[in-house]
């Protein structure tokens, strides 16, 4: 039996998710994502998958794997899946937020201008002023440069536990925000609510790419997005962790 997601949803919305996971898919030897079986503009038909229990084997395999999905690039950063000319989303299927697509030649200046102004100015109702100060420098240390490292690479976009779908023969990823990005904001997402086997995954991911020295210093920069987006979504819950992110952010090298 196929799986098929329907909802309210702006026009694009399924289009989107299917680019994403068509693209994700194409990178070669990389994590297996849910086949696109069919797409309108009310409903996404996938396969059904069949849910088995994570293992430290399924999890090396999976950081192994991502790491070539990441491999694969991008044609900049910020870039939206091959062949999608649509708008962008992040977020829950209900309540999706808009996600803004770019080809920048420097992370930094595309995770400030496109990933953390806007979603901190969806959030600004809920932030008091030490967190907006403190979100302010990070966007200005991005922008600057401070965390440049890399070539953009082919990412998830939102890769919370909830879209890896661990099955009897390997991980599948559900549910993208697919663009050009940095490696580690995927990485990040993984900690941020917790995946089974993490350090199992991050083992296969560093066997196939070695991560930068500091990389853990950095991941609550690359958390700040999806913790804002959870402010604009949720509210004040998630102040003071966003807060934590960006003053991390602010030490990190």
């Amino acid at each position: 039996m196929d799986f098929v997601k329907s909802a309210r949803a702006p026009a694009s919305f399924f289009a989107c998710e299917a680019a994403g996971l068509r693209w994700l898919a194409d990178a070669a030897d990389g994590v297996p994502c849910a086949r696109v079986l069919a797409v309108d503009e009310g409903a996404l038909t996938l396969e059904r998958l069949q849910t088995a229990a994570p293992s430290r084997a399924a999890a090396h395999e999976f950081g192994a794997r991502l790491a070539r999905t990441h491999a694969a690039g991008a044609d900049g950063y910020g870039a939206p899946p091959a062949g999608w000319s649509g708008p962008g989303f992040f977020g829950p299927l209900q309540q999706p937020l808009p996600m803004a697509y770019a080809r920048e030649e420097s992370w930094g200046a595309f995770y400030a201008r496109c990933r953390l102004a806007p979603m901190a100015a969806l959030a600004a109702r809920h932030l008091d002023t030490v967190t907006r100060d403190a979100i302010a420098a990070v966007e200005k240390r991005c922008s600057d440069g401070d965390f440049d490292d890399d070539e953009p690479c082919r990412i998830h976009g939102d890769l919370w536990s909830g879209n890896v779908m661990w099955t009897p023969s390997e991980v599948v990823l559900i549910d993208p925000a697919a663009h050009g990005g940095h490696r580690e904001s995927d990485l990040a997402m993984l900690a941020l609510f917790g995946c089974p086997h993490l350090d199992a995954v991050i083992d296969g991911y560093q066997g196939q790419h070695p991560l930068r020295e500091g990389w853990r210093e950095r991941i609550g920069l690359h958390q700040l997005f999806p913790l804002l987006a959870h402010v604009a979504l949720f509210g004040a819950g998630y102040v003071s962790q966003t807060r934590a992110a960006a003053h991390s952010a602010l030490v990190a090298r």
